[in-house]
Formats: C-alpha cells, sequence, structure tokens
C-alpha cells in the first residue's frame, strides 16, 4: 500500500509495544524503513519482541524499555534516556487495559487500574515527548489508539470509556495548542481486532471474533494489517494536514451497532457475571505471573 522506506529517518515511539496491537504496528513501521522504541511492563517480553523484530527487518533498530506508564517520574526518565540517543519523531499511546463490569460491581482499584494506565499514563507520555520536542524545536506526530465508545459512551466497560474520552479530549486540545510548533495528534478508534489478553477480558468464554462476525455490516473482524496501514497513514508525513481528527477503523459497525457492549451484555445474569469474573481473574493472574517469571 506504501511504497518502500516511506518512514526512513523516523524513530518511534510505541507504548504497549511488545505485544497484540503495538507490535504489530512497530513491525509495520519497521517494514517501512523506521527505527522504533517499544515499552511496556514486562521489558523481557519487549526483549523477545525486539529480537524478532530486528530479524525480520535486518539494518532497523529497536530500543526497549520496561516501564510502568502509571509512574510519571519513569515515564520522564525513560523518555530523557530515549531523546539522548537522538529525537523522536512520533509517538503511538497504545498501552491500555479493559475488562467487562457491571459499573456498580467496580471498586475503586479496579476504575484506578484503568484510569491510571489509559488517561495519567497517556498523558504522562505525550507530555514527556512533546515538552522536548518544543524545547528543541522538532516536529512530531501523535498518534492514540482510542475506540468509538468516545462518541456514545461504554457501558460495562465505564473506566475505558471514561479515560478513552479523556484522551480525545487531550488529542483535540492538543492539536490547536500544540500545532504552531509542528507538533500533530490524531486519534484511530478500532472495532474488534482480537489479541489474547483483551479478547478474554472483553469477551469473556467466547472465541475471538465469533460476536463481531455475526454483527458487523462488512462481516468479519478487524487484521494487524488494517491497523498497521492506518497508522502508517497518520504518523507519515503524508498526512501532514489532518490534525485532531478521531477515525473509526470498524468496518462500520459503530455505525450499525453503536458499536458498545450493551446489546450483548444487557441479559446478563448473576451467575454470567460471576462466571466472567473468575474468567478475567484468571487472565489478570496469567499475565501477572509472566511479568515476575
Amino acid at each position: 500500500m506504501f511504497k518502500d522506506n516511506l518512514l526512513a529517518g523516523k524513530r518511534i515511539l510505541v507504548t504497549g509495544g511488545g505485544t497484540g496491537l503495538g507490535k504489530a504496528m512497530a513491525d509495520g513501521f519497521m517494514g517501512l524503513g523506521a527505527d522504533v522504541v517499544i515499552c511496556g511492563r514486562r521489558k523481557g517480553v519487549c526483549d523477545e519482541t525486539a529480537a524478532e523484530l530486528t530479524a525480520k527487518h535486518p539494518g532497523r533498530k529497536v530500543a526497549t524499555y520496561g516501564v510502568d506508564i502509571r509512574d510519571f517520574q519513569a515515564v520522564d526518565a525513560m523518555v530523557e534516556d530515549v531523546f539522548t540517543s537522538g529525537p523522536l519523531t512520533g509517538l503511538v499511546n497504545n498501552a491500555a487495559g479493559n475488562f467487562v463490569s457491571r459499573t456498580e460491581d467496580l471498586t475503586p482499584g479496579g476504575f484506578n487500574a484503568i484510569a491510571n494506565i489509559v488517561m495519567h499514563g497517556t498523558f504522562y507520555v505525550t507530555h514527556a515527548i512533546g515538552k522536548r520536542w518544543i524545547a528543541d524545536g522538532h516536529p512530531g506526530s501523535v498518534v492514540s489508539i482510542l475506540t468509538t465508545w468516545v462518541r456514545n459512551g461504554g457501558p460495562f466497560v465505564v473506566p475505558s470509556a471514561m479515560s478513552k474520552a479523556a484522551v480525545n479530549v487531550m488529542t483535540q486540545s492538543l492539536a490547536t495548542e500544540w500545532g504552531r510548533y509542528g507538533i500533530r495528534l490524531n486519534a484511530i478508534a478500532p472495532g474488534e481486532i482480537p489479541t489474547e489478553g483483551m479478547s478474554k477480558r472483553l469477551n469473556p468464554g467466547e472465541q475471538p471474533g465469533e460476536r463481531t462476525v455475526k454483527m458487523n455490516p462488512l462481516g468479519r473482524i478487524g487484521t494487524f494489517e488494517d491497523l498497521q496501514n492506518l497508522a502508517t497513514f497518520l504518523i507519515s508525513d503524508g498526512s501532514g494536514w489532518i490534525n485532531g481528527e478521531l477515525v473509526a477503523l470498524d468496518g462500520g459497525q459503530a455505525l450499525g451497532t453503536g458499536g458498545n457492549f450493551y446489546t450483548p451484555l444487557r441479559g446478563w445474569a448473576d451467575a454470567d457475571w460471576q462466571k466472567a469474573r473468575e474468567l478475567i481473574m484468571a487472565q489478570n493472574e496469567k499475565d501477572r505471573k509472566q511479568r515476575t517469571a
């Protein structure tokens, strides 16, 4: 879809870049000539991804950082270290967390677990990079991965919906405030592109994509390539007059069905929610063990 070496000379940070959507976008950028920086809470996973991607894309570089983006001091230290090797040209805010729950069942800890990653963490990374771009006179492009729920609400995923809506407002606000510095901010609202962690927390007990295929106007789930193509366009110089926009990437599902969890989950009984909680907790425990392994 794009000319060879479209992103040559670019250096892009992808948060949550060790797995899933972040890994796919980093892969796509490198295939078009970019060097990337990936970060995540599990540095070992990021290192494994870096080895895989550098073998796939000879001559390209991947730097890795183990960082919890909820910690603003750790984020600033990471960005300072990244910039000692040269400025970034782009940022993809991809790190996130989510799970389905009746809102009345949420605890403050459960709410904060999502809000601190999605809202606070995204701001910390964007701020740390943006202020350095401004101070040094470098332009930049930021792409944040959101959801269509920011337009019409997210029943049963309220912490994520609220936090993603905040990032959408940040995108719009900084697109105008920082535009004079040559810094653009845009966002993508993907439909379902299955990854292990999110699929098991948002559709517990179901096969990935099972629901989407039945409800989507195009009759399919999204692919990594779909996301790679749009993210590449927005992060590249070819979209240089697109600023402050949120682009849906969902096959029209939000237009046809609302794109949220209200219809499929509104009929769940207490037993369904209990089963979902157990499956989500099991996935959380699996992830914790991997982080400490």
